[in-house]
């Protein structure tokens, strides 16, 4: 509805108490479907371009002639809600372009992505970007009360349901003129403000509080995750068993098993092997023939029936080699192609990459390690009999005998110190980053014994 001289609105008490409104020298025009709710009989309705000069002409000027000590407001300069943060003048801005003057105690309105709220009462006079309209309220009403109004949600609603430009969306003037504003009387409506300048403080508190709380639960599981994953590997998740293996003795096999894959030429001597003992209550590693002390690289205790290894002893790794796009295809046939992180998921492979060149370098079981580009540090288990990898994926193979989910996990638990050793403008991880860990060996039951729980208890966790 637009305004084209005055705009009476009231109840026709004879009739049907409906409310209606009368424009100029028109009829009377019910507008029950317009009135958004009840007020007390002592309140009156009145359309904001009657009550306001928002839809009046604002005086304009340069910046560049205006005063350089004068107030110079920008919408930077609000914050969401309505707090004022800074007060610069035009001369620290260094302001240019068209600017609207404003006086103290007019209420500033901004137009712009109004679902910010960026309303507030002026403090002091001075000049604002076009996007804030500034505007007086007549009869005495309280400016306090009409920002209050403006930041009900049921005027948000009303005003963002009708704003126009998808990336910069603004509301027009006619839309707020006509919007209905419930007027109570002048001392009630100070009364109203006096009460919510009470609880606002309040209000903000609790929302403040509202935010933190819903922050932590929107992080919650995946910091549980983290301390399951930290309680894993420190051989605190599950009980020991005194009739398991001792970790000492598995360490030993596998050193076995490695020494029979070199003979049988599978993989190659480590060129530097590594063992890690207790002497005198002391972690030490034996490298190179030296001995050295390694207590300040210990990360935690672990159960006596556990042992300490360099992540590289006990395990082999491959790197994977890319193809050119002639020798990958997307058409099912032949080997399949892993190419990085948005070829694996949660648990699995997913397959959208095949290469007919005879090339195998990851198997059912191995652990699939991503070492650089986007989502490096990510893992999964092989689930697929064959594939070839790209670079930027290691596999550690399925060689020793270690349960190769504890493997993953103990990466896993170690995602964010693989991700810190991320190096160049396309991060990655070296081999050695990945080789020189410090890992944790529990006896082989008692490692199958975590994975179990740790999946009992991620499975909880997708239930929160």
């Amino acid at each position: 509805m637009g305004y084209f001289s005055r705009s009476v609105i009231f109840h026709d008490l004879d009739t049907d108490n409906l409310p209606y409104e009368k424009v100029g020298k028109n009829e009377p025009v019910c507008i029950a479907d317009e009135v958004p709710f009840e007020i007390p009989d002592s309140w009156v309705w009145a359309r904001l371009g009657m009550i306001s000069s928002y839809s009046h002409t604002k005086q304009k000027i340069n910046a560049q002639n205006a005063n350089l000590d004068m107030w110079g407001l920008d919408l930077e300069d609000i914050e969401k809600g309505g707090r004022l943060l800074a007060r610069k003048t035009v001369g620290e801005r260094k302001a240019v372009g068209d600017k609207t003057f404003f006086d103290s105690g007019d209420i500033l309105y901004s137009k712009l992505r109004p679902y910010l709220l960026k309303i507030l009462v002026a403090p002091d006079c001075g000049i604002c970007t076009p996007e804030i309209v500034p505007f007086k309220v007549f009869g005495k009403l309280n400016p306090e009360y009409i920002v209050a109004f403006l930041k009900c949600p049921y005027v948000n609603a009303i005003i963002n349901a009708v704003t126009y430009g998808v990336k910069m969306p603004r509301v027009g003037t006619e839309t707020m003129a006509d919007l209905l504003v419930p007027i109570p009387p002048l001392s009630e409506q100070k009364r109203i403000v006096e009460k919510l300048n009470e609880v606002t403080p309040l209000t903000d508190s609790y929302a403040e509080v509202y935010v933190r709380v819903a922050g932590l639960n929107q992080e919650f599981p995946e910091l549980l995750k983290k301390s399951i994953l930290q309680e894993a590997v420190q051989g605190k998740l599950v009980p020991q068993d005194p009739a398991d293996e001792p970790a000492s003795v598995l360490l030993k096999r596998i050193r076995s098993e490695k020494e029979q894959l070199i003979k049988a030429g599978k993989i190659k001597r480590d060129k530097h092997e590594s063992v890690i003992f207790r002497r005198d209550n002391s972690h030490y590693e034996k490298l190179d023939g030296i001995d050295r002390c390694i207590d300040d690289e210990i990360p935690f205790e672990i159960p006596d029936s556990w042992v300490w290894a360099r992540f590289g002893q006990v395990i082999f790794l491959l790197s994977g080699t890319d193809f050119n796009p002639k020798e990958y295809n997307d058409t099912q046939k032949g080997i399949p192609y892993i190419t990085g992180a948005s070829s694996l998921s949660e648990n699995g492979v997913l397959l959208n990459r095949w290469t007919e060149t005879a090339r195998v370098i990851a198997n059912y079981g191995d652990v699939l390690l991503v070492c650089k580009g986007s989502g490096y540090g990510k893992t999964v288990i092989c689930d697929i009999e064959e594939a070839h990898i790209a670079r930027q994926i290691m596999a550690i193979k399925k060689f020793i005998t270690l349960d190769m989910h504890y493997v993953r996990l103990f990466l896993q638990a170690n995602f964010d110190k693989i991700k810190s050793k991320g190096q160049g403008v396309i991060p990655g991880i070296d081999r050695n980053s990945v080789m020189n860990l410090l890992f944790p060996i529990p006896p082989l039951s008692e490692q199958r014994r975590i994975v179990e729980k740790q999946r009992e208890l991620f499975d909880k966790i997708t239930l929160i």
